[in-house]
C-alpha cells in the first residue's frame, strides 16, 4: 500500500498546472459578472483578456485563443456592440483595425486583474515566499518553448 505522499495516483504537473490557471481564469470570470458585466460569456471574458493597451488585431486573438478567425471576430463584434471594445485604425498598417478595450473594457479588466492578484497573494501565503518566488521563476523559464507570443 503506498504512503500519503506516492504520486502514482495524483495528476501530472501539466494537469496540476491547468487546475491552477483555470481557479484565476474562473475567479477573474466572477470578478468581471461581479463588475457588473453580466452580459459577458466566459469565452468573451477570455478574449477580452488577450487585447493588449494599445489594441490587437482580431487574427492576433485568434491565434492567441486557439480559435479560428471567424469566431474571433463574431466574439469581437458582440464585445463591440456590448461596448467592451472598439475597433480603430492600425497605426502601422492603415488597411488593417485593431481591437482596443473601451474605458468600460478596461474597468472590467481592472475588476478581473485585481481578483487575480488577490489570488496569487493567496497563493504566496500558502506556499511561503520562497515557493512562490520559485514557482513564478520556474514558469519563466518555461515561457520561451511554451508561449509563442513570448
Amino acid at each position: 500500500m503506498p504512503d500519503d505522499s506516492s504520486t502514482e495516483d495524483q495528476p501530472n504537473v501539466g494537469v496540476l498546472m491547468y487546475v491552477a490557471a483555470r481557479s484565476l481564469e474562473a475567479r477573474a470570470y466572477d470578478a468581471v459578472v461581479a463588475a457588473g458585466a453580466v452580459d459577458v460569456t466566459p469565452t468573451q471574458a477570455r478574449l477580452m483578456a488577450q487585447v493588449d493597451p494599445d489594441g490587437t488585431r482580431t487574427v492576433t486573438l485568434a491565434a492567441r485563443a486557439r480559435i479560428t478567425k471567424q469566431s474571433a471576430g463574431f466574439l469581437v463584434d458582440q464585445l463591440e456592440r456590448a461596448g467592451y471594445v472598439e475597433r480603430v485604425p492600425d497605426p502601422a498598417d492603415g488597411r488593417a483595425k485593431l481591437v482596443r478595450l473601451t474605458r468600460r473594457g478596461r474597468a472590467v479588466g481592472d475588476a478581473a486583474d485585481a481578483v487575480v492578484a488577490e489570488s496569487l497573494r493567496e497563493w504566496e501565503q500558502h506556499l511561503g515566499a520562497a515557493r512562490m518566488r520559485a514557482l513564478e521563476e520556474t514558469m519563466r523559464l518555461l515561457r520561451p518553448i511554451t508561449d509563442p507570443w513570448a
